[in-house]
């Protein structure tokens, strides 16, 4: 049996169960804040400023960006996985899959970095 070791989860059971999580937390969020967009009666730079001075809406933000980052990664390797074989792409597969992967997870990590200094930052 072929383990695949660049996934997010041990199983493909696993990586459906946290995709699923990941989305029920990425639509909570959304809801959160296309309510209080359209529920707040003074919406401003002061209001906005004043909401994620809350720790508990800065923690919730978090975990919605690395519901996000967990989310995409699972969804894009399956799609590398699938689309980025050695019978659709020749000898060159594994390297360019590879390549891709390290690109993407690179690029996965700046984006978490990034987030968590906006959020927690000065």
């Amino acid at each position: 049996m072929v383990k695949a070791v660049t996934g997010f989860g041990r199983s493909g059971l696993y990586d459906w169960f946290i995709q699923r999580v990941t989305a029920v937390v990425l639509v909570a969020y959304t809801l959160f804040i296309v309510g209080f967009i359209f529920f707040s009666k003074d919406f401003s730079y002061a209001s906005w400023s004043a909401l994620f001075e809350q720790r508990w809406v800065r923690v919730f933000s978090l975990v919605a960006l690395i519901s996000t980052i967990a989310h995409a990664w699972i969804g894009l390797w399956s799609v590398i996985t699938d689309y980025l074989t050695n019978r659709m792409m020749g000898g060159k597969a594994t390297v360019l899959r590879i390549l891709v992967e390290v690109l993407l997870g690179s690029v996965a990590v700046f984006y978490a970095v990034w987030g968590i200094e906006i959020l927690w930052g000065v």
